[in-house]
């Protein structure tokens, strides 16, 4: 390919000239054939139909979009403008799970000895003295 081609494109065929018709031909009817199988064609018939007969709803209906699109964009670029990500160094995060397992290591802790508390009986504890067996 030549590079002034590639920069500055071919020029715009017209559907007149002689050396394109042949291809803009084939490319309408191949246009054609795609929407009718796709029903496109009625779609498209039926809505020109509705904006002939109700001019003023259909404008409505087309600008209310076009509008509503519109504050739909500035919402969200409002939104991601004011999004303020929280910013944490590697080390506030490594601190912060290092924090995290103490936390969960003495929980875990403080549940062994309440555990191991509930299991041995003291040796002052009120109860049947007679029936121990480390009595002196």
């Amino acid at each position: 390919m030549n590079i002034k081609r590639m920069i500055f494109g071919e020029k715009m065929p017209d559907k007149d000239d002689p050396k394109y018709k042949e291809r803009y031909e084939r490319e309408v009817k191949a246009g054609r054939k795609f929407a009718e199988t796709l029903h496109i064609d009625k779609f498209a018939a039926s809505i020109q139909r509705f904006a002939d007969r109700h001019r003023t709803a259909f404008l409505v209906i087309v600008f209310g979009f076009v509008v509503g699109s519109f504050a739909w964009n500035i919402y969200r670029l409002a939104v991601v403008y004011n999004h303020k990500p929280n910013q944490r160094t590697a080390t506030e995060m490594q601190d912060s799970l290092l924090r995290e397992r103490h936390k969960a290591l003495e929980h875990h802790k403080e549940k062994v000895d309440r555990e191991r508390e509930q299991e041995v009986e003291p040796i002052n504890r009120q109860g049947d003295e007679d029936n121990r067996k480390d009595k002196l």
